[in-house]
């Protein structure tokens, strides 16, 4: 049965009826090579490095850039590197930077330069800290050459370097690296973009202007790498107060884009010929998890844990949330998401949808009634998704207290070892496509939120690391999937995707879920 969000009522009630006196309006007079944008939300952290938040990522894609890039194949292409030389075995390896290369004062990019930004980089990302393991020495070698030699050999080196999940390893120049934790207060790029401080408005919108110095490479855009071509002027990215209020900015030419369109506006979207949707697959999809607390409370007990996976139906949270069929699949049992490079269904044969085996494992367990805690979002669709579970999971015999909250308390609470039990939650499946970079997986026997830990996980991410190749890859990540079948550190509610919209008169948009913006064209 549907369950509609309070976010899916209000839009229902506030905004549907407006859009159909919307969808001839006029369009206001713009400066032509100007666009404006609505993305997920404001961005608030403008350091890349200090955060994992995506917002900050899409602002630090445009205002930086990377010494290598991943294409919309998932391969890494080298982006400011110019190339790259490895021994014989494996142990030293050398780059060499574009001729050119410049930051948005006129400096030089230098080895130097790239060699700080990676080393304060790579201690606050798990990826990175596995990098500088491996690593004995980083040092620049010239002004345009830098090395890393090695104590054991690291297969993943590019990958590493190209990776787009945040922190992303975006290069910076020294001399703004603050020492410790300290944020960056001078945002300094080299990206194909730069960020005008002196029209940022908090609360109501950011500006980032077309960099005149940027040389972008030869070939052709493909999602994060190649040529970085800006055919715009100055890209505005404007706050607005919710969802219904971006539709109908939208829908008259206010802006020009929307990252995020509310699924119950996407049929009368659909018929604005004015307006084009996104349709995403693969790793451009989200994938929703209900992240258990493994720290206290009922999940702290495995057996507790394992009845959970029998409680989930997806094609009941994704339908509750009222999303398309065209924008979701049905079912899937991967952890590194479906249509994806490691896409497995090892392990997931005890993940079956089943109130009655529910219940009756339940009474087999240790658990006697004590209050599960669900933390969900006020007005989001993972609160819907919350919802569907807690009364699948009344129904199998548990007592769930419901808490609804802002993200920031989610957050908050989240980051204690008690206190809750579980919280619905959905990410980027690019953030996820890997156990290397799956949150609920990767981060395994830290202090990390949930606090789930299998020594197992530990040893086989390890070898995943090592593998020197992708089939080795995908049967480590078959075995890392039956270990987390078995911890369960989350369960899965569904893979789909979030589209976004544009003015038609927009060409050349890079069909992905990462809003961006070189190549468009007005």
């Amino acid at each position: 049965m549907p369950y509609p969000s309070p976010t899916r009522r209000r839009l229902l009630a506030t905004g549907a009826l407006a859009l159909p006196a919307l969808l001839s309006a006029p369009r206001p007079a713009r400066a032509a090579g100007s666009l404006t944008v609505m993305l997920e939300s404001e961005v608030v952290v403008l350091d890349p490095h200090a955060t994992t938040a995506a917002i900050t990522r899409s602002f630090g894609y445009h205002v930086f850039d990377t010494l290598f890039s991943q294409d919309s194949r998932g391969t890494v292409r080298p982006q400011m590197a110019e190339g790259h030389t490895v021994s014989a075995d494996g142990l030293d390896w050398r780059f060499t930077l574009r001729e050119g290369l410049a930051f948005h004062d006129g400096a030089p990019v230098t080895a130097a330069d790239c060699v700080a930004s990676l080393k304060r980089w790579a201690v606050r990302d798990s990826l990175g800290r596995m990098l500088l393991a491996a690593a004995r020495e980083m040092r620049a070698e010239d002004a345009r050459s830098f090395s890393i030699a090695l104590r054991e050999p690291f297969p993943l080196m590019l990958e590493v370097l190209g990776k787009p999940n945040a922190p992303v390893p975006f290069i910076m120049p020294a001399r703004i690296l603050p020492e410790g934790d300290a944020r960056i207060t001078e945002i300094t790029g080299s990206g194909p973009f730069t960020f005008v401080r002196e029209q940022w408005r908090t609360g109501d919108r950011m500006v980032l202007r077309r960099n005149a110095r940027y040389v972008p490479r030869a070939e052709p855009a493909d999602f994060l790498a190649g040529g970085k071509v800006v055919k715009i002027d100055e890209l505005v990215l404007k706050t607005m107060p919710d969802d219904t209020t971006g539709v109908n900015a939208l829908t008259v030419g206010e802006i020009d884009y929307m990252q995020y369109l509310p699924f119950d506006f996407l049929e009368i979207l659909g018929r604005n010929r004015d307006v084009r949707l996104m349709e995403l697959k693969g790793i451009d999809m989200f994938q929703g998890n209900f992240r258990l607390n493994h720290a206290s409370g009922p999940f702290a007990d495995p057996a507790v844990r394992k009845v959970m996976w029998k409680l989930v139906d997806q094609k009941e949270i994704l339908g509750a949330i009222g999303i398309p069929q065209r924008f979701r699949v049905e079912s899937c049992p991967s952890f590194w998401m479906c249509d994806a490079p490691l896409e497995t269904a090892a392990g997931s044969e005890v993940a079956r949808f089943d109130l009655a085996a529910a219940k009756a494992e339940l009474a087999r367990t240790g658990y006697r009634g004590e209050p599960v805690v669900m933390l969900e979002v006020s007005g989001s669709i993972s609160q819907t998704a919350g919802h569907v579970l807690a009364e699948n999971m009344k129904k199998a015999g548990f007592t769930v207290d419901e808490q609804v909250m802002d993200w920031g308390t989610v957050l908050a609470r989240r980051a204690k070892p008690d206190g809750w039990s579980l919280f619905p939650v959905y990410a980027n499946g690019v953030d996820m496509v890997s156990p290397l970079n799956h949150f609920y997986v990767a981060n395994n026997c830290s202090d990390y939120p949930g606090r789930s830990c299998d020594p197992r996980i530990t040893t086989l991410l390890r070898d995943f690391a090592r593998a020197p190749d992708l089939a080795t890859r995908r049967d480590v990540a078959e075995r890392i999937q039956r270990a987390a079948y078995e911890l369960v550190p989350s369960v899965m509610w569904g893979q789909f995707s979030r589209p976004a919209g544009y003015r038609a008169r927009l060409r050349n948009m890079i069909q992905s879920s990462f809003p961006l913006f070189w190549q468009v064209e007005v």
